[in-house]
């Protein structure tokens, strides 16, 4: 197989499935065809299935991406056949591991991936302002490479974070004064070790917001119960007020990528998955 050059990736999977994200059916609330729905691919947990074969089983069900890690333990040149095969994007690359993130973003230029998902984790031995200045130049070093590359760089919210509110979070990505640097929101990590709700994030952040993970840790079969936060007030079996965020998004005109992010399973697993995220999302 002739595979793509790196920059034509990108160009070549938009061509072919421009029409309606992976030939699914548009749905039935307003965000029906706004978001794409994907997973990380450590969460293809079936240890006989090759990279395409993953890849397939992705397709099959319904999924229009993935997402991989820096430190993913996957060929890269499998990854690049399974996509041209079959048409599922690598949408972002994960930063995992290392605050260095020029490898993430040339791998994500390889994989024609739109973003690099970073965590500006806090330095213990620094202060909240020198944590501040140690983010802004890592990530600053690098916007002339992600600019070069068309990448965005979404900083996450989660728990290892100096970021612990929305409104530091928003005053972080502000700080660039560029288009390149915007929000990976995590609706069930705001939830989990803050005391501001999910809505209220999505509120704040607004069209800082470039691409969601989907987590919800009251839910029972995609979260834990038993660590769900008393006096949360949730929709669709879980934590996370899923209607007060979907208006929120709507209302900031928000379209693009929305990646499960709970524990991993089998296709019957991946199946029911697909089907909360369609729920939750009203898509």
């Amino acid at each position: 197989m002739n595979l793509l050059p790196y920059p034509d990736r990108r160009q070549f999977l938009g061509t072919c499935f421009a029409g309606g994200f992976g030939g699914l059916a548009l749905g039935k609330g307003p965000l029906s065809g706004r978001i794409k729905i994907a997973v990380k691919y450590h969460m293809i947990t079936d240890p006989t299935l090759s990279v395409i074969q993953k890849f397939e089983l992705l397709r099959e069900i319904g999924f229009d991406g993935v997402e991989l890690k820096t430190n993913e333990k996957v060929d890269i040149a499998e990854v690049e056949k399974a996509i041209d095969k079959t048409g599922i994007a690598v949408h972002g690359i994960v930063n995992a591991g290392s605050p260095e993130i020029a490898p993430a973003l040339e791998l994500a230029h390889r994989l024609g991936s739109e973003s690099v998902l970073v965590f500006a984790g806090e330095k213990k031995e620094l202060s909240y302002d020198d944590n501040f200045a140690f983010w802004q130049d890592t990530i600053r070093a690098v916007l002339p490479l992600a600019e070069k590359h068309n990448l965005t760089i979404c900083i996450e919210n989660v728990r290892a974070t100096f970021l612990k509110e929305a409104e530091e979070m928003a005053r972080f990505i502000d700080s660039f004064e560029s288009p390149t640097v915007k929000s990976y929101f995590d609706l069930g990590n705001t939830i989990t070790w803050t005391e501001q709700s999910a809505q209220h994030w999505a509120q704040v952040l607004g069209k800082r917001i470039h691409k969601l993970d989907i987590k919800d840790r009251g839910h029972a079969v995609f979260g834990e119960s038993s660590r769900r936060r008393e006096g949360a007030i949730g929709t669709n079996g879980g934590e996370v007020h899923w209607e007060k965020v979907r208006e929120l998004l709507v209302a900031n005109d928000f379209s693009g990528w929305a990646t499960a992010e709970v524990a991993g399973g089998d296709r019957a697993h991946l199946v029911a998955m697909a089907a909360w995220m369609r729920d939750v999302l009203d898509l």
